[in-house]
């Protein structure tokens, strides 16, 4: 079936970053790393910086409001995106921010030396160094869960490891290197039933597939804005109300204070306990304007549109003797492979010279890399824009490296 027949096909027109200086068309295969901006985002932000620009929770007068009223609404946009409620949605820099936040503020408080905390061999690294400084201030301990042979992470085995010590189960939601796909609702269920939090990497889904927090019962999940479609600089993290409420600051500084004195300082309640000076005003407008380009193709559609691609991808990769495939056969949205007998690096730069943009590398994932027992791989990863016509490139390009090498 070809793609064209699940989702619009000239939605490559919305995207003003899928042609090359020349005029050409420019395969991008890097959306998981991160994504090109349509129009409408674009002219959202330009809109937010320039003729409706004003700060927000302070100003008096009409246009400050009117922002203020913007920014607001586009917290309550994403709450209603990921299925929670407005006031559980903070803002942040992005997912790594976001995690750093649990880490340090209901971490710090919650945790102490012997509490465990599971990961999995397949985390960003984002969601692995902000647990081992909390380790290093604390002294909690840290458990990896393995994975499935197809690069799932292995919940059988987290069952069998999870005890009563473990305070926190921080997963991904869907790998940013293999593009497996995490059951969230039997990890919350195992998390919980040691009386555990769950923290879930959504990055990689929030893009690519339908999101409800409440169903899946998580108690934080993670994204940034980037990687849907939106600005950088900007992310959420959603929490249960309930763990918002008894978690302390994490900076200080303007608009999260309810009263200061030299003496003794109080706080807002959540959100704004934790969004400490202005915030990013026109990228909350641009996720906003993001989260709608999203919705009106609707996510569902989406990942059909993607899983074709990474069908297609990996029939034709599979076929070539000489490259070897990662992760499961459903991936989502991702497909990573190795060619023999050629650094990722190498392929990578021989691409960009055919006009297929892929990522080389490590991925942010090196303990993922150690398990995979290779130095890097190169990934191709789609999104909405992505069409056959970029498989076509990409094989191209292979075909052409083999010739180079031999």
């Amino acid at each position: 079936m070809s793609t064209a027949t699940i989702i619009r096909p000239d939605l490559r027109a919305d995207f003003p970053g899928l042609a090359t200086a020349e005029g050409k068309p420019w395969h991008y295969l890097d959306t998981a790393a991160t994504a090109q901006k349509p129009q409408a985002v674009i002219d959202a932000t330009v809109r937010a910086m320039g003729r409706d620009y004003a700060t927000v929770h302070r100003g008096v007068y009409a246009r400050s409001a009117d922002m203020t009223l913007a920014f607001e609404a586009a917290r309550r946009r994403v709450a209603h995106f990921i299925g929670g409620r407005e006031e559980e949605v903070i803002f942040t820099r992005g997912a790594t921010e976001a995690i750093n936040l649990v880490a340090h503020s209901w971490g710090g408080s919650q945790l102490e030396a012997g509490d465990r905390v599971l990961l999995s061999v397949l985390e960003h690294h984002s969601n692995i160094v902000p647990w081992q400084l909390l380790r290093d201030r604390t002294g909690i301990e840290i458990d990896v869960c393995p994975l499935t042979d197809d690069g799932l992470i292995d919940l059988d085995a987290a069952e069998r490891m999870l005890t009563p010590r473990h305070k926190l189960v921080a997963l991904a939601h869907v790998s940013n290197v293999l593009g497996s796909t995490l059951d969230c609702r039997r990890a919350a269920d195992l998390a919980h039933g040691v009386g555990a939090r769950l923290l879930i990497d959504g990055c990689q889904a929030v893009p690519r597939l339908p999101v409800d927090v409440a169903a899946l019962d998580c108690d934080f999940y993670v994204f940034s804005a980037h990687k849907l479609y939106g600005p950088t600089g900007i992310g959420a993290l959603w929490a249960k109300a309930e763990i918002l409420d008894a978690m302390p600051p994490w900076h200080g500084g303007g608009a999260m204070i309810d009263r200061v004195t030299f003496e003794r300082t109080t706080y807002a309640p959540p959100p704004q306990r934790f969004e400490a000076g202005t915030p990013a005003i026109v990228e909350a407008v641009g996720l906003a304007a993001a989260i709608d380009y999203v919705d009106a193709i609707g996510v569902g559609a989406i990942h059909a549109h993607e899983m074709a691609l990474v069908a297609k991808a990996r029939e034709e990769l599979g076929r070539l003797n000489s490259v070897i495939l990662f992760g499961p056969e459903d991936s989502a949205g991702i497909v990573s492979f190795a060619l023999d007998g050629v650094h990722p690096h190498d392929l990578g730069t021989i691409l960009d010279e055919e006009g297929v943009a892929i990522r080389a590398g490590h991925h942010c994932a090196q303990p993922l890399m150690d398990h995979l027992g290779v130095p890097a791989t190169a990934r191709a990863s789609f999104g909405l824009y992505s069409d056959e016509s970029d498989i076509e490139a990409l094989l191209r390009g292979i075909e052409r490296t083999r010739r180079i090498f031999g």
